[in-house]
């Protein structure tokens, strides 16, 4: 296939989010539930927006929850976010081979800049499209519509990166090819599940791999 772009999730892709999102989880189930629910279950609908995994882990105090969450996010951003051995280099073969970049994801666009701005990420993309800035979410193929209209491209020629079985979903959806993270969130086993095309174990490899497709 042609690749005339990357589009790549944010959180477990780019960003290891992973102890910043369980923190803020933990903080918003102690001061409005007082009590901590199972870590798996708070991560098994990380990449969908934070609102809808609260209205269906906690629907009678999803707004509440939201609020805790989000508090604890920002005031913790800086301290609790993690970077990715060798993600600014593979980002910056991406662009020397002419690839244009931009990013999809769950989070409201504030709070993913916040989180690019902690590593000086935020240049090597065209364009963030958050949240609030489509009205439908993963795994709707919308956002990634949005985006290859927006990098003028055909969703066929545009490569996804994402780490959660609904940024997997979302990319077939689109007609996107579909690469999972497997150092994010979720394993292998359930990217492949949600339709991943390609699986890879570090971002250090998707420069050639994507190269590899661009054939």
């Amino acid at each position: 296939m042609p690749v005339k772009a990357v589009v790549f999730d944010l959180d477990g892709t780019l960003l290891d989010s992973r102890e910043l999102i369980l923190d803020s989880y933990h903080y918003a189930c102690d001061v409005v539930l007082g009590h901590r629910l199972a870590d798996a279950d708070l991560l098994d609908m990380v990449g969908v927006p934070l609102q809808l995994q609260m209205q269906k882990l906690v629907p009678e105090a999803s707004e509440a929850m939201v609020k805790a969450y989000r508090e604890n996010n920002h005031r913790r951003n800086d301290e609790l976010i993690g970077y990715f051995a060798g993600t600014r280099e593979a980002l910056a073969k991406l662009r020397e081979r002419g690839y244009p970049l931009a990013i999809v994801t769950s989070k409201l666009r504030a709070f993913a800049l916040a989180g690019l701005k902690r590593y000086a990420l935020e240049d090597n993309f065209e364009f963030l499209i958050g949240a609030d800035d489509c009205p439908t979410y993963k795994p709707d193929p919308g956002p990634l519509l949005l985006a290859a209209e927006r990098l003028a491209q055909d969703p066929q020629d545009c490569v996804y990166i994402g780490d959660s079985p609904y940024d997997m979903q979302a990319a077939t959806a689109a007609g996107m090819y579909a690469v999972g993270a497997e150092w994010g969130l979720f394993d292998r086993e359930r990217l492949l599940a949600a339709g991943a095309q390609m699986v890879l174990s570090t971002i250090s490899e998707v420069p050639d791999a994507v190269v590899g497709l661009d054939r």
